[in-house]
């Protein structure tokens, strides 16, 4: 720091003899050290510190390639579907809605497509086809003791179900629709790519015969509804109305009972795929370098911080 002698022809105020008034003006390199840096400061603290930079990106390059190769690769195998044709008695079921609503019996399409695709996307859905297939220790065997034939750990925090579907949800299964096309593509990832195809088409198959059963007991039901009906009614206006009623729910039930692709068509059936999902090698390898570089120039910049902060204390 240097002193600076008041300049009093300037200043306001009155010196008396022998009073010296001293301002602390800081150094050019006290003035600069606690500024910003620009790019040529930069480059020139990276090529000053270029071997710490090397170093610091080589040893995070070697991690993520570690990583890369010996994570456990996924594949995923994919099925694509688009909505099945209606069943043609539903483009008679308008004419007859006004009745049907009066007679609390729904006759919207059993192979709604929305619907469909809630039933593919639910948890109760999955939490079906995990019980069926017995897969909750095929999904959780991290948790599980093949030596004990048990879940690890206190019997209170076994898992169920639930997580069993959790996990389905996050890792395994996704769903996706196209909303321009309507197509829907159901994603199976797994460990095994025979597997993962095989529950990928099973699972198409399983929603068509969920949405056809469904499909079967609504118009079994609606039709042993009507017929009860028709027989109390003496008006025969009435009776021909209902006969109408029951003629559509039996065209439904026997298109539902005759098709099996009732709700979606497979486009493609998923097959065994032979490249892995992930990792995806190249960019955890292009990930790791760019983020050692950056923790490196994290460090040269905290060093050179931290340096300017001791000159100056240094020099006050």
């Amino acid at each position: 720091m240097m002193e600076k002698q008041p300049d009093t022809a300037n200043d306001g105020g009155a010196v008396t003899p022998g009073e010296r008034l001293v301002y602390l003006v800081p150094s050019e390199d006290a003035r600069t050290s606690g500024g910003g840096i620009d790019i040529i400061e930069l480059w020139q603290l990276i090529w000053e510190g270029r071997w710490l930079v090397l170093g610091v990106t080589l040893l995070f390059a070697a991690a993520g390639t570690a990583y890369a190769l010996l994570a456990t690769p996924w594949y995923r195998a994919e099925v694509l579907l688009m909505p099945a044709e209606k069943n043609p008695a539903e483009a008679l079921a308008a004419q007859f809605g006004g009745l049907a609503s009066l007679m609390g019996i729904n006759l919207g399409g059993g192979s709604d497509d929305a619907e469909a695709l809630a039933v593919l996307k639910s948890k109760g859905f999955a939490r079906d086809f995990i019980e069926d297939q017995n897969l909750l220790v095929v999904l959780l065997a991290d948790d599980w003791d093949p030596v004990k034939k048990q879940w690890k750990g206190r019997k209170a925090a076994w898992p169920d179900v639930r997580d069993g579907v959790r996990y389905f949800e996050k890792k395994v299964r996704r769903v996706s629709e196209d909303r321009r096309t309507g197509l829907v593509t159901l994603s199976i990832e797994w460990v095994d790519p025979e597997v993962a195809a095989s529950w990928a088409n099973l699972m198409a198959t399983r929603v068509n015969d969920q949405m056809r059963q469904r499909a079967l007991a609504s118009a079994k039901s609606n039709i042993d509804y009507l017929h009860a009906e028709i027989e109390e009614t003496n008006l025969v206006t009435l009776q021909q109305a209902i006969g109408r009623l029951l003629e559509l729910e039996l065209q439904k039930f026997m298109f539902a009972k005759g098709n099996h692709e009732f709700s979606y068509r497979v486009v493609d059936k998923a097959q065994i795929p032979k490249r892995r999902s992930k990792p995806q090698r190249a960019l955890i390898l292009a990930s790791s370098v760019i983020f050692g570089g950056l923790v490196s120039i994290a460090i040269l910049l905290f060093r050179r911080y931290a340096r300017s902060r001791r000159e100056v204390a240094a020099g006050t």
